[in-house]
């Protein structure tokens, strides 16, 4: 098993970039990026879907009165330059867009009353190697648009774009707020995906410790339990994400507060699997240090029991290697093999009452 010293080696966001720097000041702290920004715009209603991709900020807003619901996707937060325009255009909070940018933050929900912000975490192992990786998405509704803000490109945007063009949203939820609603949905059931793999991981890790559980174990152990507390810290606050949602009445319709509640049903089931394995884990920290002292007392015993047998044989060759002059066995022509055959009796007597006893 070596998958374990992958996810050891998270990677580590640069959030010193930030101090000292007034509130309200787009900083991009997550990794260097050498790729540019891509902004695709959708627009679609029950009749129509437009979409256009490669083009600067100004050019993906529509014209003014525009009846159709308007996604703008945007991958890649590491251009404080192309967020300020979008957030100026749609007159954004500053700390909102200050936020977009600071690539670490806890799920939320914001309401700045014309418009709403959430902030999500997802998760995916990384190509070719077996370690979770957390990506920030940060989604913003209004009336009849929705702004996704991605560090990558990500995979939801792909399926829900193909089931808009498919006519499979348009034309029963046209507005933006099922459209957030999807994004989330996809985003919860990815965390499906990521505790089945991780739940494999973790019985074949019962197995090895039950088995023959080594030093790399142990280090196993602790990295899945790192994982696992990753993956709690993006998932309990999106209960409080979606149950703020429900209770949006301006701009969440009833008709999606609905699936919300579905939603919310799903977050509790991937809590409680969370939940589920982190206990599991602790348990099995439990299990390996149980097997170390298991094993360590085994071959304490066995040592115990060869050190008891060899006391008395000690003591009888001690007694016969004292030099003195005088000794009535020393002239007994037997005396040898008579002292053998004590020493052979006295062992296997031992060795007969430590079998009785159970003790080996």
């Amino acid at each position: 098993m070596t998958w374990y010293s992958a996810s050891m080696t998270r990677k580590r966001k640069r959030l010193g970039q930030k101090a000292g720097l007034p509130p309200g000041t787009i900083v991009h702290t997550g990794e260097a990026v050498q790729t540019g920004v891509q902004i695709v715009q959708i627009l679609y209603n029950g009749e129509s879907f437009v979409e256009r991709d490669g083009f600067t900020p100004e050019e993906a807003f529509p014209a003014d009165g525009e009846q159709r619901t308007l996604w703008i996707n945007i991958d890649g937060v590491h251009c404080p330059d192309v967020i300020e325009r979008i957030g100026k255009h749609f007159d954004l909070h500053p700390l909102l867009l200050e936020d977009v940018a600071h690539t670490q933050q806890r799920p939320k929900l914001e309401d700045y009353d014309e418009h709403l912000f959430v902030e999500l975490n997802t998760v995916h192992f990384e190509a070719g190697r077996d370690e979770v990786v957390t990506e920030q998405v940060s989604l913003v509704l209004g009336p009849n648009w929705l702004l996704s803000f991605n560090e990558h490109p990500q995979p939801y945007f792909r399926t829900i774009r193909d089931r808009i063009r498919a006519d499979k949203v348009r034309s029963h939820h046209p507005g933006p707020d099922y459209l957030a609603y999807s994004i989330i949905d996809n985003v919860v059931d990815n965390y499906y995906v990521i505790l089945e793999r991780i739940g494999d991981r973790i019985e074949a890790l019962e197995r090895e410790l039950m088995a023959d559980p080594s030093p790399h174990t142990l280090q196993a152990v602790y990295s899945m339990k790192r994982e696992v507390l990753h993956l709690r810290k993006s998932i309990w606050p999106l209960r409080e994400v979606v149950g703020g949602l429900q209770r949006e009445t301006s701009l969440v319709r009833q008709t999606t507060g609905v699936y919300l509640r579905d939603l919310y049903d799903h977050i509790i089931q991937v809590v409680d699997v969370v939940e589920t394995y982190r206990d599991t884990i602790s348990g099995m920290l439990d299990i390996y240090l149980s097997n170390v002292s298991n094993r360590m007392n085994e071959v304490m015993k066995v040592l115990t029991i060869i050190a008891t047998i060899f006391i008395p044989l000690t003591f009888l060759v001690g007694v016969y290697g004292m030099n003195f002059r005088h000794m009535p066995e020393l002239d007994w022509p037997w005396a040898y093999p008579a002292l053998w055959a004590i020493m052979i009796g006295v062992a296997v007597a031992m060795l007969a009452y430590f079998r009785r006893r159970q003790w080996l």
